[in-house]
């Protein structure tokens, strides 16, 4: 026991102190209880097979599905419009949002979702998340106590009193209490977040070169673009561009062929090709630029479909295709020569669309074009050939910009009613008991599904989602709540706490039962938590004869409204990184908070509940 409070303390001052990586601590602290014999190797790497831990892994692939697809930035946007340019307005509606979805899913998949939803605000109004990461999770576990289903402490009460032969509690029984933690918790929020948690303006690093959107403007890419589809009798099908030799033919420049397959709607897999040896199909998607006469021309002698009505027929994506500037330097072998001679599309698998030589833009018959030193070309194709064309540079150009960077901000938005979907079947089956799904297997089932229908464009890129240091904090620390129970340390406090003010009345108890209950989840989790300490308030209140009611609901909500510790719940857990806290900002934050509860409580539960 004493080795299990030496290490406990030593831990927590190393949080606090912040000097030392919290995963890298969590670390030491499960590998210290398996050296000195308090636990076993089994038992310190139990945490990471927790179905918290996989379940937190699971969401943050399901965030990166909802913030890849441009849903996040959507539901941002709305609300955004709701809150206007009012700050406090904005940080009350995410409150009551992140609650009022707290109320029927978990606390840890509640704030998971709202996590990209809410970094995709603060980048469109240009701030930091950090201001309103925290109060996110603290929100989630406010909303947990609104049902019986919000939070497992609510679960574990209804369990113990029932298992006593007392009256259950119903599904709504939580709700004043939980009205009153979302009440208190954002009024007492609203001035502590906005003394210790900066929302600063940060400025926008991007890096050297330009948006997609400012190149093709700049350079006028999308004038004159017209979307013709192809038909079955056309002699284009079977054929590639180069073959056709359709910009000899018809002085039309074919930008991109989309190729749509896989069903309807959202589930739909749309593919683009910029490449001239592409072979075309029946049904493929040409975007041609080019002037109206040699369009027509184009369209009538192939037998093309103009497709100008459709809302997206003049917009090009950027998903599988991309564009970047070429800067020529002056050795470069290029100079002097023209686009046909350098056979661009051959050796790069890319087309020009432009080249800026200095305030002029050159944009028609590229292909006699000589180059000059200092020149930028505008190229466009594969993002992947865009990236071997800068690794190739050299001494002879640079690619301006960073593609690489470029082709991951580029959203899937005609995935993202897929996302939804996925997001709102993954709600369903965890707030509902009759469905027969785990709530780990609901999460990672809409992990699995993010990836198989191209929320996510990768596996490595669902891989990059996840924030590791995240899990490892939370895993490696889950086993020290094995630890207090196996040495019986937990028990030791909260029963002595408990014994010591027993004879003081039932509002001192009370007080005691909430204390040591907030004391123990500082620690450990709050479902270990309410575990231990449910039956010794069980136990007391019928010794002191007085309805254990109040006092179980003082254990549900201490154990679940801990806010001064970054792993006493997982959505603490979640936002560290993400809001780049240090444990110091819980203590600073949720400290307050957690005391200002906790005296609204011991008054409340009482009334509410009876003696």
């Amino acid at each position: 026991m004493t080795i299990t409070f030496v290490v406990l303390i030593l831990a927590a001052v190393c949080f606090v102190s912040g000097r030392i990586r919290a995963d890298l601590v969590a670390i030491c602290a499960a590998l210290s209880l398996v050296l000195t014999g308090v636990l076993t190797p089994e038992e310190a790497l139990s945490g990471f097979s927790n179905p918290i831990v996989i379940m937190m892994g699971a969401l943050f692939i399901v965030g990166g599905g909802i913030f890849s697809t441009g849903l996040a930035r959507r539901i941002g946007t709305g609300i955004l419009r709701l809150a206007g340019e009012n700050e406090t307005r904005l940080f009350v509606l995410l409150m009551l949002a992140t609650a009022f979805v707290g109320a029927f899913v978990s606390n840890t998949g509640t704030v998971a979702l709202m996590l990209p939803i809410v970094v995709s605000m603060s980048r469109a109004m240009g701030g930091n998340p950090s201001r309103l990461l925290m109060p996110l999770a603290f929100a989630g576990s406010m909303g947990g106590m609104l049902t019986l289903i919000g939070t497992p402490p609510n679960l574990i009460i209804r369990d113990t009193l029932e298992a006593a032969g007392f009256e259950t509690l119903r599904f709504f029984s939580f709700t004043p209490v939980g009205l009153i933690c979302i009440t208190v918790g954002t009024l007492a929020l609203l001035p502590l977040s906005r003394r210790f948690l900066r929302f600063e303006r940060m400025q926008q690093i991007s890096p050297k070169g330009k948006s997609l959107k400012e190149l093709t403007e700049e350079y006028g890419v999308g004038r004159g673009l017209t979307a013709l589809r192809i038909s079955p009798n056309t002699v284009l099908c079977g054929t590639t561009p180069a073959q056709a030799d359709i910009y000899a033919r018809y002085g039309v420049t074919i930008l991109e062929i989309r190729r749509t397959s896989g069903g309807k709607g959202a589930l739909r897999r749309i593919s683009q090709y910029a490449l001239p040896d592409c072979v075309m199909e029946a049904g493929d998607v040409l975007y041609v630029t080019g002037s109206k006469e040699q369009i027509h021309l184009f369209a009538t002698e192939e037998r093309l479909a103009v497709l100008s009505s459709e809302k997206t027929a003049r917009k090009l994506g950027f998903w599988e295709v991309g564009m970047a500037e070429v800067l020529l330097l002056p050795n470069s072998s290029w100079v002097g020569r023209t686009i046909a001679e350098l056979e661009f599309r051959t050796r790069f698998g890319l087309n020009v669309l432009g080249i800026r030589r200095s305030d002029a833009y050159l944009l028609e018959n590229l292909k006699g074009r000589r180059l000059r030193a200092s020149d930028i070309v505008l190229v466009q194709g594969p993002w992947n050939n865009v990236s071997q064309l800068e690794q190739r540079g050299g001494t002879d150009w640079v690619v301006l910009g960073r593609p690489g960077e470029q082709a991951a901000r580029v959203t899937l938005d005609h995935k993202a009613p897929l996302a939804a979907l996925i997001m709102v079947a993954m709600v369903i089956c965890m707030a509902f008991d009759f469905i027969p799904v785990a709530p780990v297997t609901a999460v990672t089932l809409a992990a699995v599904a993010m990836i198989f229908t191209g929320c996510l464009r990768s596996m490595e890129e669902a891989y990059k989602t996840i924030n590791w240091e995240s899990l490892i904090l939370f895993g490696a620390m889950l086993p020290m709540s094995v630890a207090l129970e196996k040495t019986g340390a937990s028990h030791l406090i909260s029963s002595s706490l408990v014994r010591a003010v027993g004879d003081w009345g039932p509002y001192a108890l009370l007080a005691a039962v909430y204390a040591s209950t907030s004391l123990l989840t500082f620690f450990i989790s709050n479902t270990v938590t309410a575990l231990l300490m449910a039956p010794i308030a069980l136990s007391a209140a019928v010794e002191q004869g007085v309805s254990p009611v109040p006092f179980l609901m003082a254990v549900t909500v201490a154990a679940s409204m801990c806010f001064a510790s970054p792993f006493s719940t997982p959505p603490n857990a979640l936002v560290m990184s993400a809001g780049s806290y240090k444990p110091m900002d819980y203590v600073k934050v949720g400290l307050p908070l957690q005391f200002i509860i906790a005296l609204v409580m011991l008054v409340a539960l009482p009334l509410i509940y009876g003696w």
